[in-house]
């Protein structure tokens, strides 16, 4: 059994930023993730796409995100266990916390943070008898390797922002690029539908309206694919790739059995401690809701920096804590090791006395 301060299910973004602000306040955490590395939807759904809301940076991929929170939070050397579904999660007499994953660890835990990002969630799938020997093939619901798609004849299915975002930046590497969605209607920005849209007229990328109702292969491989338009008629589009971004199924999994109030398959919090319904429990993120919540990076670094005082507060009962500053408090400059405590010992020793002499 593994005993510690805080678990910390979820390591995504705002999940790895929780390790940060319990650290500067000692807190120690240990991270569960049931994917084998983290990075939560950064990693699993746009590694490789530009972020330009993250303050003082101003713009950054998922993946540069990922490994600067990564550095960040080096000095308080959180354990990861990736690859861990954490299945069971009670609250013992003493108050404490014990969770059990599907790889069989087991934690004592005097405080949990849920940051789930949406759950347990996975791609909404072609559902085609010929698609399952494609997928990771040439039929993805991910782009991992941009790279793999230079020179190649792409299918992108779909109408929203990861649709319109992958067509526009694999139009500059791939032989041509054809967009399928059952409606001229998109979900995506408008900015990229117009943007979109002028590359077809320039003859750059084509727009197909319709449904996908078939696969060929040759070889084991995707050769076409086969769309039935508006007008009732099939047609065939040569591809090398297909692509599909229909979205997610956002799932609680086994959080949904905890015992924790929900509203519309989200935590309900207490905006001011991040707490859920049970004493001990907190969720920071996309995972939950209040009033005014809005779903961005930057909302759940400032839940956990709140949050992180409410473990705190929880684990320590009426011990107070002073807000301090990583610029000028030597406590935080030393969690962090950018200071040497035994040289902060030495400067605040006091000088020696010295007799006076006549």
């Amino acid at each position: 059994m593994i005993s510690c301060d805080t678990v910390i299910i979820g390591a995504g973004p705002v999940g790895l930023f929780q390790v940060f602000e319990l650290g500067l306040l000692g807190l120690g955490a240990q991270v569960i993730d049931s994917v084998p590395q983290a990075g939560g939807q950064c990693i699993e759904l746009y590694p490789d796409k530009p972020i330009y809301d993250i303050p003082a940076v101003p713009a950054c991929s998922g993946r540069e995100l990922i490994e600067r929170l990564q550095q960040q939070i080096r000095p308080f050397a959180p354990q990861f266990h990736l690859g861990h579904t954490v299945t069971t999660l009670e609250r013992m007499q003493d108050g404490r916390f014990r969770l059990q994953t599907s790889g069989g660890l087991v934690f004592d835990a005097g405080a949990v943070v849920i940051a789930g990002g949406l759950g347990a969630f996975a791609p909404r799938t072609l559902n085609l008898p010929e698609a399952a020997p494609l997928v990771g093939r040439t039929l993805h619901y991910k782009v991992t390797r941009p790279a793999l798609f230079d020179d190649q004849d792409i299918v992108i299915a779909g109408g929203g922002d990861a649709a319109l975002d992958w067509a526009l930046e694999l139009v500059e590497r791939a032989r041509s690029v054809v967009l399928v969605h059952r409606s001229s209607i998109f979900r995506a920005a408008p900015a990229s539908v117009a943007r979109m849209q002028a590359l077809c007229d320039e003859g750059r990328m084509q727009f197909c309206e319709g449904d996908i109702v078939g696969l060929e292969t040759a070889d084991d491989a995707l050769a076409q694919v086969r769309v039935r338009t508006r007008s009732g008629m099939v047609q065939r589009i040569a591809a090398s790739h297909l692509l599909v971004f229909w979205g997610l199924h956002p799932a609680l999994g086994p959080i949904a059995e905890w015992g924790l109030a929900l509203e519309r398959q989200q935590l309900v919090v207490d905006p001011a401690t991040f707490q859920t319904s049970v004493p001990g429990i907190f969720a920071v993120g996309d995972i939950n809701t209040y009033p005014g919540k809005k779903k961005l990076i930057l909302s759940g670094f400032h839940e956990s920096a709140l949050c992180a005082f409410a473990v705190h507060a929880h684990l320590h009962p009426g011990d107070k804590v002073n807000l301090q500053y990583t610029t000028t408090s030597p406590a935080l400059q030393r969690r962090l090791g950018v200071r040497d405590a035994e040289r902060d010992a030495v400067v605040a020793e006091p000088p020696p006395r010295v007799a006076a002499t006549a």
